[in-house]
């Protein structure tokens, strides 16, 4: 792509003031990098990922109120994170943690155990225990 035609579309990057690098060719035919605001196919699919981030979120955060699952499940789905991701910050076996989602097994787990998960959360024990803190 030539240096004239990178994308400058309109995107969720510009309102933050971001802007991302692109290799492009320039008049003499030499690779260069220009900074671009977006691309419209790339903010629609970025769109559409933090949509669905969103929905998953917010079913989880219905499940914890509803008592069919931990607030671990909320908080791993706020954070934008996997089961596999959060095992191994927490360094626990996935399904360990899958385990841990359920509230009779959340509701017996130690102290440490807690805090290992509020200190990947950035919140305190008190807020993993309750989302409405």
């Amino acid at each position: 792509m030539k240096k004239n035609e990178v994308p400058q579309d309109k995107s969720n990057l510009e309102s933050a003031n971001i802007k991302e690098m692109y290799y492009a060719v320039d008049e003499n035919g030499e690779y260069t990098t220009e900074l671009s605001t977006g691309w419209d196919p790339k903010t629609i699919a970025l769109d559409n990922a933090i949509k669905d981030i969103e929905e998953r979120t917010e079913i989880a955060k219905q499940k914890v109120l509803n008592n069919t699952t931990s607030p671990i499940e909320y908080y791993m789905e706020l954070h934008k994170m996997d089961v596999g991701i959060l095992a191994s910050y927490v360094g626990m076996w996935a399904w360990r943690v899958k385990r841990h989602f359920k509230p009779s097994v959340f509701k017996k787990l130690n102290k440490k155990t807690l805090q290992k998960y509020a200190d990947i959360f950035d919140i305190t024990v008190e807020q993993l225990k309750d989302i409405h803190k």
